[in-house]
């Protein structure tokens, strides 16, 4: 049998490893960090023949600051938007790719980043604008 101040010593590391822990970003909250994709279409030969709002174009969140891969992706709709739901307080970097006539890939990643302070949060991002 243990004596009343062994339970009360392990009774209060117990709520101080409780009450300590903060659960990181990610999944599980109830934010929500939603946005668009609008697309300036080029020819080969530079020339703008078109702009609109992307549809199925990926959308890419990384969870933190401290990763360089991406935790989860997004296909827009049919009117270019994307919606990350069920998200904790912390920050996020959601990004796309758009074509890039001057870069070594073809391709550069276009970022926001953005805090998410509190629970119950709708965070919308501006438009994210690429290259085709």
């Amino acid at each position: 049998m243990r004596s009343a101040s062994t339970q009360f010593i392990i009774c209060s590391f117990l709520i101080g490893v409780l009450s300590g822990c903060s659960k990181p970003e990610g999944e599980g909250g109830t934010s929500t960090i939603q946005g668009k994709v609008y697309a300036y279409d080029y020819t080969g030969s530079g020339i703008l023949q078109g702009e609109f709002y992307a549809a199925d174009e990926d959308v890419f969140i990384i969870y933190g600051d401290e990763d360089n891969y991406y935790d989860d992706s997004y296909k827009t709709s049919f009117d270019g938007s994307f919606r990350f739901q069920y998200l904790r307080p912390g920050i996020y970097t959601v990004f796309v790719y758009s074509d890039c006539i001057s870069c070594p890939s073809g391709t550069e990643a276009i970022s926001q980043t953005v805090e998410i302070t509190g629970n119950n949060q709708d965070i919308i991002l501006e438009d994210f604008e690429i290259r085709k």
